[in-house]
């Protein structure tokens, strides 16, 4: 699928849809779980979908429904006691998130599943969490050194084990499945990326009222084994990171827009983006019931960015980046490679087909704002790669057609809608 994006003038206000991090883990939770629980507000998208699709086939049972116009996930766990009757491949599609936070679910129990999904998931590594739960007890062979398709067996016998964190949902695979193991463990970290997602599950472990105390620095973790999952209600709060593509298009068409459903009380990480972009000189309004942002003015860059805590959010930064007086630099993101493509190349290369002044650093972008024009670029197949690019064309004389566009629903179906109604020239062809 191609979208072609022209330059556009928008205004009124956006809904942001659930949070995909807590939507995941919030269905993988209800899986482990005895009893119904009810997810409010989740986000729909393919990638929640693929987890619900899982958590089906290992034997929860599902239904929806509305309440005052609110949809309600209803989850019907399993106490643990997980099946696959048919002994099915489980497809996971484009959900880097399903396949490592149910890596850790599976290997609670001594069933044998095997994990697959499209061409972009099998490139995504799990050496590290294959390593460590090596060392407790599970069982988890790959056929593609150390990626998927993979067969995971445990269960679980918890222990001592060591987890490189170059993707956080190692550590946060280790931490959903540690309660369920038959004794205590002791997780030791390394090389953290992401702490802000390691935050989110922190925040959700406590919230289910499990055992477990851990170093501030999320160096070390204690879980106490023999635990259960009791069920749950709990509203799904909207994602920032969706929220970003709003703030951004606002920032660089100097157009007035309204956010609505953003909790700031929540520890997502790219909720840090409104702090930056309010420095580099939006105005951004927070009410209890919706964020209002604009810029009449340029946008100032001349400054470092550490993006670390938010890795998924460095495809629109280096949007907003292109557009800033003076040079500015996104890094401290190595991370950023090893998502659904390797982000950090991907922007370089179709920015530079846009006119941008751009540089690669192993770890993020240099970039000097400069004019951009209208340009084919390739979205890679990759959601915010496609969402981000499209952003820009909202900015630029002439049209823009991002090619290998048709993944943007992993994270944000309503993309193209939300932003027609704001007043935007996109659609698909």
């Amino acid at each position: 699928m191609k979208i072609k994006v022209s330059k556009s003038v928008l205004h009124g206000s956006v809904s942001v849809p659930g949070s995909k991090s807590h939507t995941i883990r919030a269905i993988v939770a209800a899986l482990l779980a005895e009893g119904k629980s009810y997810i409010r507000n989740p986000l729909v998208s393919d990638d929640t979908e693929s987890a619900l699709y899982a958590a089906r086939k290992l034997g929860a049972k599902f239904k929806d429904s509305l309440d005052n116009g609110v949809l309600v996930w209803e989850i019907e766990g399993t106490g643990g006691n997980l099946s696959n009757p048919k002994d099915e491949i489980i497809y996971l599609g484009n959900s880097g998130t399903s396949l490592r936070l149910l890596t850790g679910a599976v290997a609670t129990t001594d069933l044998k599943i095997c994990f697959d999904g499209d061409s972009s998931l099998r490139g995504r590594p799990m050496g590290p969490l294959i390593s460590a739960m090596s060392k407790l007890g599970a069982k988890i062979t790959s056929s593609e050194g150390g990626k998927c398709p993979l067969t995971v067996k445990g269960p679980l016998r918890g222990g001592q084990t060591i987890v490189e964190g170059k993707s956080s949902q190692f550590v946060s695979s280790l931490l959903f499945a540690a309660p369920l193991a038959k004794k205590d463990t002791e997780i030791h970290v390394i090389k953290l990326n992401e702490k802000s997602y390691v935050d989110v599950t922190v925040d959700w472990l406590k919230f289910l009222n499990i055992d477990f105390v851990f170093e501030p620095d999320y160096s070390k973790f204690v879980i106490k084994g023999g635990q259960k999952y009791n069920s749950f209600s709990k509203t799904m709060p909207a994602d920032f990171s969706t929220a970003s593509f709003p703030l951004v298009a606002s920032a660089i068409t100097k157009s007035p827009i309204s956010i609505k459903n953003l909790d700031f009380e929540d520890r997502q990480g790219d909720k840090e983006l409104f702090d930056i972009l309010e420095k580099m000189g939006m105005r951004i309004e927070i009410f209890s019931d919706e964020v209002n942002i604009r810029k009449n003015g340029i946008l100032i860059g001349d400054k470092e960015i550490n993006m670390n805590n938010m890795p998924d959010a460095l495809p629109i930064m280096a949007i907003a980046a292109c557009f800033a007086k003076g040079k500015t630099t996104l890094n401290k993101a190595p991370h950023a490679r090893i998502k659904e493509t390797d982000r950090i190349a991907a922007m370089a290369q179709e920015l530079k087909k846009m006119g941008a002044k751009i540089e690669e650093l192993n770890d993020g972008l240099v970039i000097q704002g400069t004019k951009l024009h209208s340009a084919t670029v390739n979205g890679y197949g990759d959601h915010r790669i496609i969402m981000s690019l499209c952003i820009a064309g909202m900015a630029l004389d002439g049209e823009t057609i991002v090619e290998n566009a048709g993944d943007f629903a992993v994270t944000y179906p309503g993309f193209i809608k939300d932003f027609q109604k704001l007043g935007a020239n996109i659609e698909k062809i």
